[in-house]
């Protein structure tokens, strides 16, 4: 899936595609508003790339000390870039693998 098809894919449906990753559908959730069904799906993704994803809607909640602990396990460090920006790179990271 390229960049351009995944963003107007919030805008004109109604689920993410299944074919791709639970970790950019967490982020398509997001971006649609349902908190609760991206944070399902980055906790049960069982990766680094889902603890990146989990940190951040952490972040996004307003609970920085969860989202400490799960950007460490992402080994990453929590980010001082806005929260858009950050979803923006995470989707572009996540789309190239």
């Amino acid at each position: 899936m390229q960049l351009a098809e995944f963003l107007d894919s919030i805008e004109v449906e109604s689920e993410p595609n299944a074919e791709i990753s639970a970790e950019l559908q967490a982020l398509w959730w997001s971006k649609k508003g349902n908190w609760v069904k991206a944070h399902e799906l980055a906790q049960d993704a069982g990766s680094k790339e889902g603890d990146w994803v989990h940190a951040y809607l952490h972040r996004q909640e307003g609970d920085l000390g969860n989202a400490s602990y799960w950007y460490s396990r992402a080994g990453r460090s929590m980010p001082s870039e806005e929260l858009g920006e950050e979803w923006y790179t995470m989707v572009l990271e996540l789309i190239r693998k």
